[in-house]
């Protein structure tokens, strides 16, 4: 059996496994019982994460084992059409499942290496921070990047925002309606935060507020904090049928109790609040700093607005953090911060070049790049400071929405990058 059939049949194994973040106990006892079963010894620490080595590693081979679940997921039905693999109305996992389905290759066949798996990598890199293990290997390379033929040598830090306010209502007895936004098509809120996707709160915030004599009672918005959102909708109070264009659906509702007091005040922080790219790095060329307004809570009960900021600099983080922050308690909000994690300064070390050597004797050529995301690299150079880190990966599309597909022919080639830097590295090259 070829390659990429191998890993394959890994991956398709791994689909039917439930392992949406922070719900991903099947698929750590499975690739556990797999590692054991392959002849490696495996850590498990208090987070979650797992460690398998075999013999004296001079390489640790390291991703992440949770997924985003978007649309049907955790129930996931593969679909291969034109050379790319997807899911049908699902997120499909490829990211970091293809990782993994690669690991478990290189297992089968008892390579002398260190695999490091980390736990909920999608939800703030939470895994990676409790980390708990003494790596023997003098270097790393990450399987989390998205792009074949580029090496990853630095990435985005990241914080979450959330925001809170106490509502307060007014009796309102016009009839209700509701509006929503459907079929966005989402994507991931770093390295997608560019490409000029609609914000489904965003839309609809800006399309409320050319209504006149409404009253809001609800809004609700998004799926989750690293995704930017598809779908959002509210429950109004006007005396005759809002009038909007398609996409936006309005149909009656039923009572929905008092108003906001806020409602207007509130409509009008949401359509002009920042959201998408602050600054770009034009030597990187990537967004610098950027904003998702990802998740939007406002009911009777309470008001809540979760904010997605990443940047290229821990200093450039702080100081957007602290402008948001600034922006929100003009509304009278209570602001927090929640997942945090560092940026991975770019930085072309000995190893970084030799995968770049390996990416070309493959490709033909090869680059290195910094990414607009999280990557767990920034957290894992803190810890261990004198491993050499690196990061590639074959080609996945729209990660964290429905539209994931990743590239079949990219998958075989960037296993063969794999290899040539196994064999680089044994041999006493780096």
């Amino acid at each position: 059996m070829q390659d990429l059939d191998r890993i394959l049949k890994h991956f398709r194994t791994l689909c039917t496994i439930p392992h949406c973040s922070r719900e991903t106990e099947q698929l750590r006892e499975y690739l556990a019982d797999f590692a054991r079963e392959q002849g490696y010894v495996v850590q498990t620490d208090a987070a979650g994460n797992l460690l398998m080595r075999r013999g004296k590693p001079r390489l640790c081979l390291q991703g992440h084992y949770d997924m985003v679940c978007v649309g049907r997921a955790p129930e996931i039905e593969p679909v291969e059409e034109g050379g790319w693999l997807s899911a049908r109305d699902s997120s499909l996992g490829a990211d970091n499942g293809i990782a993994l389905a690669m690991m478990m290759v290189l297992m089968e066949e008892g390579a002398e290496l260190e695999f490091l798996l980390t736990a909920d990598e999608e939800v703030g890199l939470v895994g990676a921070k409790a980390l708990a293990f003494d790596l023997a290997s003098p270097n790393l390379l990450n399987l989390d990047f998205e792009e074949e033929g580029i090496v990853c040598i630095g990435c985005a830090g990241g914080v979450d925002l959330i925001a809170r306010k106490a509502a307060e209502t007014v009796p309102e007895d016009r009839p209700a309606w509701r509006v929503s936004l459907s079929g966005l098509p989402g994507g991931h809120s770093g390295v997608d935060i560019d490409k000029g996707i609609p914000n489904a709160i965003k839309e609809l915030a800006q399309a409320l507020a050319d209504l006149e004599g409404m009253a809001l009672a609800s809004f609700r918005g998004g799926e989750r904090r690293n995704s930017i959102p598809t779908h959002a909708e509210v429950v109004i109070y006007a005396g005759e049928r809002p009038s909007l264009p398609e996409p936006f659906r309005i149909e009656e509702a039923e009572e929905a109790g008092e108003a906001l007091q806020e409602g207007e005040t509130l409509l009008r922080l949401l359509a002009t609040a920042p959201h998408g790219v602050i600054s770009r790095n034009e030597e990187l060329k990537i967004p610098e700093e950027s904003l998702n307004l990802a998740l939007v809570d406002f009911s009777p009960e309470r008001l809540r607005i979760d904010y997605s900021l990443r940047a290229m600099s821990d200093e450039e983080l702080e100081t957007l953090a602290n402008r948001m922050e600034t922006l929100l308690k003009r509304y009278g909000f209570t602001v927090s911060r929640e997942e945090a994690y560092p940026a991975w300064k770019p930085q072309i070390n000995p190893f970084a070049r030799r995968v770049a050597e390996a990416m070309e004797a493959e490709f033909g050529r090869s680059e290195f790049q910094a990414i607009h995301a999280g990557l767990e690299c920034g957290i894992l150079s803190e810890k261990y400071p004198k491993i050499q880190m690196a990061s590639i990966g074959p080609t996945i599309e729209n990660p964290h929405s429905i539209r994931e597909r990743v590239d079949l022919a990219s998958v075989g080639r960037t296993f063969r990058v794999l290899r040539q830097i196994i064999d680089s590295v044994y041999s006493g090259s780096i």
